[in-house]
């Protein structure tokens, strides 16, 4: 068979392709087991700078020989990479911190990272180099990949402004955290004098249900172990560990380096000596400054969040940060499809963004129907959510109820809804479906979590109604369930239901279902009931 030019091209495309990825894994590789060796005490040989962007020549020391630690007198390469990754083009002190630390141990590589080449530029001494995250075209990849930069067995973090003033003080952090074996203790910090006071937490991260959760714990004694930190401190950490995560050099760094290691079970060991100083305090010269920090703090944190899928953070004081939706955006997730929203097939549970919108328009909506006369009742899986939570079940994404089909003319807000939609005073869009002939109220114009309302009628003892679901719980039912209707809890409220809801439920989705929880659609996507 013949082959034509453009094939021929093309398969050398290919097979070039190939032969990059070859040797860049290779090359990795390589990296990989020489860190090992210097985790095992051997000497490092310097390796060339080309094909790298010059960012592997901190193994060499003054006058182009090796780097010495000085741990325990014994004449070795550098065990420890200094390695700077939050501060501010308009204002910082990275060249201030870098002199301070090579000054007092020249034979350490001093790594500032940013993600794009700062403007002003920065003015490094020798023996410091910057790290861009972001990749060149013109670069190879690993020229923007800090685990090809940094060769040491140990990174130590720190922030702008930092003083090394105690140059043994870096060896100190070392040994405490050799000291602790490889058990769950994988980060020892130092607190930073005359900053804001670093402080200990214990940090919970549920990724199923979106939410960090931060509660305190034992601040500022020397050994407080814990999961979190809180200010301005130092931070030791295997170099291995720091590039086993997922984002290692994620921004705001403590936020994005807790969050990792939390969900791995590591702790973090707060000293409470030794300390580093800071004589650049404030940080910022000008309130302006100071505002543009914080601004961009913010801005960084909720991209982290929503890049990690957290929705909600809960802090000691009570306080709560949200990064879900709210009523002026979409909803967190699309068109559901065989009754399985996508957060399932991620093994996550509704945001609780979700949730809070769905509790909130449930309530506004339930008011409205009892101001107005129109009897109703909690319906199909929002009932059971009732009886097995008091609440909205963790992984539903509606609500529904029940109402009377003749009590509709007692509702201004459903009355006039055979055409078109009602947008209320509160933002609330009152609808009729276009699924058939029930009613729909949704969160905002903008965020479209529902409740459905679905009238039924009586006929003969049964009620029944005009528009079915394919859901095999939607089915008629005796009259007497709703006579009389009974209060129960839902929600952080009280709202009627059948007034015997275990029958009521067995009827529509079959026996045991209260004791037996289920996706909606088990055949898609089944629930682990072990993790419950």
């Amino acid at each position: 068979m013949r082959i034509s030019f453009c094939q021929g091209l093309l398969t050398g495309a290919i097979i070039l392709n190939l032969l990059i990825l070859y040797y860049v894994s290779r090359a990795q590789q390589q990296m990989m087991e020489k860190r090992k060796e210097l985790g095992r005490g051997t000497r490092r040989a310097s390796l060339p700078a080309s094909g790298f962007g010059g960012g592997l020549g901190g193994l060499i020391g003054p006058g182009g020989e090796p780097g010495v630690a000085g741990v325990e007198g014994h004449s070795r390469g550098p065990r420890v990479t200094v390695l700077l990754r939050e501060f501010e083009n308009f204002e910082n002190y990275v060249g201030d911190v870098a002199n301070s630390f090579l000054r007092q141990r020249p034979e350490l590589p001093f790594l500032a990272v940013a993600d794009m080449s700062p403007y002003p530029p920065l003015v490094l001494p020798d023996g410091a180099r910057l790290l861009m995250l972001s990749p060149s075209p013109d670069q190879p990849p690993q020229a923007h990949r800090p685990e090809f930069h940094v060769q040491t067995e140990f990174v130590l973090l720190v922030p702008d402004g930092v003083e090394l003033e105690q140059p043994r003080a870096i060896e100190r952090l070392i040994r405490e955290l050799e000291g602790e074996g490889g058990g769950p203790v994988r980060l020892v910090a130092a607190p930073v004098l005359a900053r804001s006071a670093v402080q200990c937490l214990h940090l919970r991260v549920n990724l199923r249900e979106w939410t960090a959760t931060y509660s305190p714990a034992a601040s500022g004694s020397s050994g407080s172990v814990c999961t979190a930190l809180q200010g301005d401190a130092v931070v030791l950490i295997r170099t291995e560990d720091l590039f086993n995560l997922s984002v290692p050099l994620g921004r705001p760094l403590f936020s994005s380096l807790f969050v990792q290691t939390a969900l791995r079970g590591w702790k973090v060991k707060l000293l409470e000596s030794p300390c580093f100083s800071a004589n650049h305090r404030p940080l910022f010269s000008s309130a302006h400054n100071q505002w543009k920090a914080d601004t961009r703090l913010k801005e960084a944190t909720g991209k982290l969040m929503r890049s990690f899928g957290l929705k909600r953070l809960l802090f000691p004081e009570g306080k709560e940060q949200w990064y879900g939706c709210s009523k002026e955006t979409h909803r967190c997730f699309g068109t559901v499809q065989d009754d399985t929203p996508d957060y399932l097939y991620l093994d996550r549970w509704t945001p609780p963004c979700c949730l809070r919108a769905l509790r909130e328009t449930t309530k506004y909506v339930i008011n409205i129907l009892e101001s107005s006369g129109v009897r109703y009742w909690l319906e199909g899986g929002t009932l059971l959510g009732a009886v097995r939570h008091q609440d909205i079940i963790p992984w539903d994404y509606d609500v529904d109820l029940g109402i009377y089909l003749e009590d509709v003319s007692n509702c201004d807000h459903l009355k006039n809804l055979d055409s078109g939609s009602l947008v209320d005073a509160n933002g609330y869009v009152w609808e009729r479906a276009v699924e058939g002939d029930f009613y729909r109220v949704q969160y905002s114009e903008a965020n479209h979590l529902h409740v459905d309302l679905w009238p039924f009628y009586p006929r003969n003892g049964i009620m029944t109604k005009d528009t079915w679901t394919e859901h095999k719980q939607d089915v008629e039912f005796p009259e007497h369930f709703l006579q009389p209707l009974v209060p129960m809890p839902f929600a952080g409220i009280n709202a009627y239901g059948p007034n015997n809801p275990r029958a009521f439920l067995e009827l529509k989705f079959g026996e045991g279902v209260i004791e037996n929880p289920q996706y909606p659609n088990p055949t898609k996507k089944r629930l682990d009931r072990s993790k419950l």
